[in-house]
């Protein structure tokens, strides 16, 4: 005997429901792995940072223009020196006199490194040191901040 067509109905449309609900379930997937690995790699980049060296040169009174233009060399001896991401230097910034603001000194340095192993291996790489010993003439106080930032 045949089976009667309300129920046959009845079962495609119960198979149907229950089919359409895993193909969404298969076609979201792909969806939803991508969103997690965007979100772990997101996580990720979060989590990685820049280590920075800052470091503040009072330099001495009365030293000549070209005494000073010979104190840059320090900044280009520095740039030899490996696995540094960036260097940047240069003199105070003329900006408006604050409460929070302390330009007393002559030169800045901001050096980026990718590691606090590339900072490390920087401060005591000997042409860091060699600069250091050749240019220390020039200046009276040095302030080094070391940072990480995320």
């Amino acid at each position: 005997m045949l089976p009667h067509k309300s129920s046959l109905k009845m079962k495609r449309r119960i198979f149907l429901k229950n089919s359409s609900g895993l193909l969404a379930a298969m076609a979201a997937a792909p969806i939803l792995a991508e969103a997690a690995t965007t979100n772990k790699n997101m996580e990720q980049e979060n989590k990685k940072q820049v280590i920075t060296h800052y470091v503040l040169f009072w330099l001495k009174e009365g030293l000549s223009t070209q005494e000073i233009k010979d104190f840059t060399g320090f900044f280009k001896e520095l740039r030899k020196v490996p696995n540094i991401k960036s260097l940047h230097y240069g003199p105070a910034a003329q900006s408006t006199p604050r409460d929070v603001v302390d330009n007393s000194f002559t030169y800045n340095l901001l050096v980026y490194f990718n590691t606090l192993e590339d900072l490390e291996t920087y401060g005591t790489h000997p042409i860091h040191l060699q600069a250091i010993e050749r240019y220390s003439k020039y200046w009276t106080k040095v302030v080094v901040h070391d940072s990480s930032l995320q």
